[in-house]
């Protein structure tokens, strides 16, 4: 059987897409490549999906960090640690494209101003929706507060697992990828870096 009239011009329109899209052309091509059929109806719409898919994974390269802060610093007399703990990660993994996703935890101590709460998981977004690998990713995070809040010292933690390790590779399942990094009284000071990793263990 021939295909319906409707079926026809969706795909006339899909193949448009693709044509005028460069990234759902390449997703297409990609089909093609490892032996499957662009035209198959459960693909059909796969290379504009996954293009639009891919945008809003990557977005993190077209925002800017002063205008996702938007001025939310604040002039606090307040000088003890501040923590936003199990923040959730997702990013690509730059060597395979395949997802990584864990929990990222931030500390710092603020030298005259905070920041609002909520820009916090906005700055790990903004890191986190590009292709990475975790240990920049982490480096990434801690040097952004230090430049744009100055504060005492900043601690991140990221903890993630990998699904370039899960699905291919080694395939260890169970396998949690631990990276930090640590600045000003984070790095210098034992007794801030040890508060940072108490508070991480308790769970109030």
């Amino acid at each position: 059987m021939g295909m319906k009239t409707h079926e026809l011009e969706n795909l006339e329109e899909l193949e448009s897409v693709a044509a005028s899209d460069p990234l759902a052309a390449a997703v297409r091509k990609m089909i093609v490549e490892i032996g499957e059929d662009p035209e198959r109806e459960g693909v059909l719409k796969t290379p504009a999906r996954v293009a639009k898919s891919m945008r809003f994974l990557t977005s993190g390269y077209r925002q800017d960090i002063d205008k996702v802060l938007n001025g939310a610093l604040y002039s606090v007399a307040y000088d003890e640690m501040v923590m936003v703990r199990d923040i959730e990660v997702f990013s690509l993994c730059e060597h395979h494209l395949l997802p990584f996703f864990g929990r990222c935890h931030v500390a710092y101590v603020p030298n005259g101003k905070v920041i609002g709460l909520s820009k916090v998981p906005r700055i790990v977004d903004v890191f986190a929706r590009r292709l990475q690998v975790q240990e920049r990713l982490t480096v990434q995070i801690a040097e952004t507060i230090m430049e744009k809040i100055k504060p005492q010292g900043v601690g991140v933690i990221v903890e993630a697992r990998h699904l370039c390790m899960i699905m291919r590779g080694v395939e260890k399942q169970n396998s949690l990828a631990v990276t930090s990094h640590m600045l000003g009284v984070f790095r210098d000071c034992e007794g801030t870096r040890s508060e940072f990793l108490r508070l991480l263990k308790e769970r109030l």
